[in-house]
């Protein structure tokens, strides 16, 4: 169906709708844009509306990076709408729908490579040329929070001990946890629905006050991504409506774990085939290839998995997540699992982005990271058997902070070469902003300690 009468065929559906949120996702991953009347909808589908290519790299407080402005003088670039992701707004109290674009040169006749989507398109299109498509699927960590901060701005925890202390964990699994929780959860499946999100399952976590939810694999990456941005947002939204707070913060509270982002992908040939699969438990050879290319580039990608400084409170021993390139079969400890089950889902769950990382980033650096080593043929190690916490071999480390991180991403010529030369240096230019502003603050543990 052609992008016009896909619009048509939503407004009909949708007789009420008044206003359309038009949402572009910057290198954070978040939704940037403008709302337009009803009326007016028909100009964002006919290439008339237009938005700063500067809004891509804005920080995570709405700051312009003033190299681009000066270099550009902060131009206009066209937005191109993405009809498959027109929905309603269940929680908003006016008649509204979204809708996500990406953005295109001040012509409209090439994509602005700093664009996140534009990003993750272009490594599906490398994959489209050998043949393969790749199938996505997302798990994410958050915590839900009370709404108001304690007198010292630190968020609160919505599960406490009978003191009213923090829980000591969050009922892992626990099916009372989750009724306690259920008119939230509820809130929240329902707009989801409404917004044809496909959600799996959701499930209360280790931490107190945290969750996990899922979503259904899908053969479109972008798709996938798209999903999971917008069920972030379902989250967060339906959670404000019902006054609690719903973060994806990698690490809310120090002595607390953080929340993770998981993602599974797979491969499918030109006739629907599983690529990983062989039969085998162990899987294929192009299993192998992608797994090594993936540990190969881990580190020049860590910047991307962990995109901010409160990420790096998550990449430590003991927090349930990885802190060196390792993989292994039925091994939660490793940065990449391969899980067991039906040789046609034989995949690779890719375990070390926070839930603060931006999706559609995180998931081209490891789909660009596994083509690597596809084209490559290159071969893993061994795999790791057992908690990888015990092991005690630094030179294999990820980066632990992130300026270490953030100067093997500029280094890289994996990421220039599979991602992009003008996102690489946008991107590293947006993070030294970023960290600049954390570096030049005086914390209150600072007054503690010496004043």
């Amino acid at each position: 169906m052609k992008p016009m009468e896909s619009l048509e065929q939503f407004l009909q559906a949708n007789p009420e709708i008044e206003v359309f949120e038009v949402m572009l996702h910057d290198l954070n991953g978040i939704q940037r844009g403008k709302w337009l009347p009803r009326e007016q909808i028909y100009k964002l589908f006919k290439g008339g509306y237009k938005m700063p290519q500067s809004s891509c790299s804005l920080d995570s407080w709405g700051r312009d990076l003033e190299q681009i402005v000066v270099a550009t003088g902060d131009t206009d670039g066209i937005c191109r709408p993405h009809p498959e992701t027109l929905a309603v707004v269940p929680w908003a109290d006016r008649p509204t729908a979204q809708i996500i674009v990406s953005m295109l040169s001040p012509d409209g006749q090439s994509d602005y490579p700093a664009d996140s989507r534009v990003v993750l398109q272009r490594v599906l299109e490398r994959y489209r040329k050998l043949g393969l498509t790749p199938v996505v699927a997302s798990e994410m960590e958050f915590h839900l929070l009370e709404i108001h901060r304690d007198q010292f701005g630190r968020p609160q925890h919505t599960q406490s001990a009978i003191d009213g202390s923090p829980a000591l964990g969050g009922a892992t699994y626990g099916i009372e946890a989750m009724r306690q929780m259920a008119p939230l959860m509820d809130a929240i499946s329902s707009a989801a629905s409404r917004q044809k999100l496909p959600v799996d399952t959701l499930v209360s976590e280790f931490g107190a006050s945290q969750c996990e939810i899922n979503l259904y694999h899908q053969d479109s990456a972008l798709r996938a991504c798209d999903q999971a941005s917008m069920l972030r947002r379902v989250i967060r939204s339906v959670a404000q409506q019902q006054g609690k707070q719903g973060t994806f913060m990698a690490k809310p509270f120090a002595e607390d774990v953080g929340n993770g982002m998981h993602i599974h992908f797979s491969l499918l040939d030109s006739s629907g085939v599983n690529v990983f699969d062989n039969g085998a438990a162990e899987g294929s050879e192009l299993l192998q290839y992608a797994v090594a290319g993936c540990l190969e580039n881990m580190a020049d990608c860590i910047a991307i998995f962990a995109p901010n400084i409160n990420s790096y409170r998550r990449l430590v021993p003991g927090c349930y997540a990885p802190t060196a390139p390792t993989w292994g079969y039925e091994n939660r400890t490793t940065a990449l699992r391969i899980p067991a089950g039906n040789g046609d889902a034989r995949r690779i769950e890719h375990r070390v982005a926070g839930a603060d990382a931006n999706v559609y980033l995180t998931v081209a650096a490891m789909l660009a990271a596994a083509l690597y080593g596809i084209e490559r043929k290159l071969l893993p190690p061994a795999q790791t058997r057992g908690d990888t916490s015990e092991l005690k071999l630094p030179e294999q480390q990820l980066p632990r902070f992130w300026g270490d991180a953030l100067q093997r991403f500029e280094q890289s010529e994996f990421i220039a070469d599979y991602l992009g030369e003008e996102f690489q240096t946008i991107y590293a230019q947006s993070k030294h902003k970023e960290k600049a502003e954390f570096d030049s603050r005086v914390t209150l543990l600072e007054y503690d300690a010496y004043l």
